[in-house]
């Protein structure tokens, strides 16, 4: 049985992670979706929020589970009985970072491994981030995120 996680903000969860996720789905026995705390950054929903809309967007996977985390990711990985961490390569420019997360991640628990899944091509311009700022800026996000999630979004920026 090989178990992954998949770490991110989700803050929103967006196709491009949705589509991610549907893959693995098919390739591992379980995939836990792991939504960091982010107590770095300044996320539009606190983790709670963006767990519950994950699960809500993701209940069609019965092999994918959502958690929230706040520990390190290697900790989180082992203590959901996971032995790979799944990361999404959206262009070269994300596989320096990821390949550095990769490193300190093995050197840190030598026992799991990090296999990356390249994000599919109509969503390789997609972000979290960018889906905030459209929609901050009144722009149309129906592409980027679902209806649940657009929902949300419109109510919390008002």
């Amino acid at each position: 049985m090989v178990n992954a996680v998949y770490p991110g903000t989700f803050d929103p969860i967006t196709f491009g992670h949705i589509d991610l996720l549907k893959r693995a789905a098919k390739i591992f026995d379980h995939v836990t979706v792991a939504v960091a705390s982010s107590s770095g950054k300044q996320p539009l929903f606190d983790v709670q929020q963006r767990v519950s809309l994950a699960r809500e967007v993701l209940s069609d996977y019965q092999n994918v589970s959502v958690v929230g985390f706040d520990n390190l990711l290697v900790d989180f990985t082992k203590e959901h009985n996971a032995s790979v961490i799944l990361r999404g390569l959206r262009a070269v420019s994300d596989f320096e970072y990821e390949f550095q997360l990769a490193g300190m991640n093995r050197n840190l628990a030598p026992d799991i491994e990090t296999i990356f899944l390249t994000t599919a091509e109509q969503y390789a311009y997609l972000s979290s981030s960018l889906v905030k700022e459209v929609a901050r800026l009144g722009g149309n996000i129906t592409n980027f995120v679902p209806e649940q999630v657009i929902a949300e979004i419109k109510q919390k920026l008002g």
